[in-house]
């Protein structure tokens, strides 16, 4: 299964909608902290840059109806995201590669705000295992299969160099791993039934980059 064929438990929903989902959570949770009681679709849609209609038709799979001539209570909303997206839940995952941005994403304590977990980081460098970034421990890549299960992570997330990415992925499936996060630049071969995301770097400069050229 490749990034194209995200799965959720049902409804199966779109995977465009499952990408602004977390859009709509991002706002209604400001809309809360600030002590607004109510917002319409047509509120989202000005400030998240989306039709109302689709707004209205990506909540629809939340069974969250909103009122007439109100809008959706803001705290429900807020609740009945971050329960269907999965951000309520702690998930537990470890991270294989543990040089500048490895480190970076396991001290990063806003990961776990969305539920995501790093019990343990992966390494082979001999500078690194054997240490700890915060309260995370940074083990040996040759005890990955050995821990795994003790770990109780079913996501990695791989952030080395292009040319392990791939040896490092079957690794990881061969020892349980069922999701995979991949910062390499590259597209990787997973079994069908394991879940991935690729998120480069290099893909959204290039965006950047060329947009920023001038045009005639």
């Amino acid at each position: 299964m490749n990034s194209n064929d995200t799965r959720t438990s049902a409804p199966l929903i779109p995977e465009p909608t499952l990408r602004r989902l977390p859009w709509y959570l991002a706002y209604v949770s400001l809309l809360h902290t600030r002590g607004v009681a109510y917002v319409s679709s047509t509120a989202i849609a000005r400030e998240i840059n989306v039709e109302s209609s689709q707004i209205a038709k990506d909540l629809s799979y939340l069974a969250i109806k909103g009122k007439t001539r109100i809008g959706y209570e803001v705290g429900e909303l807020e609740r009945v995201l971050r329960g269907f997206l999965g951000f309520n839940r702690d998930h537990n995952a470890v991270m294989i590669g543990v040089g500048s941005l490895g480190a970076a994403l396991i001290a990063d304590s806003g990961l776990k705000r969305y539920g995501l977990d790093i019990v343990a980081g992966f390494d082979v460098a001999p500078a690194v295992i054997g240490t700890t970034i915060g309260s995370v421990p940074i083990f040996d890549m040759a005890r990955f299969a050995e821990l795994r299960r003790p770990l109780g992570a079913d996501i990695a997330i791989i952030a080395v160099p292009v040319e392990q990415a791939q040896p490092v992925a079957d690794a990881a499936v061969a020892a349980g791993i069922k999701g995979l996060w991949n910062f390499a630049p590259c597209r990787l071969r997973v079994p069908d039934g394991i879940v991935i995301e690729n998120t480069s770097f290099y893909a959204h400069l290039a965006v950047i980059y060329n947009r920023l050229v001038p045009r005639p």
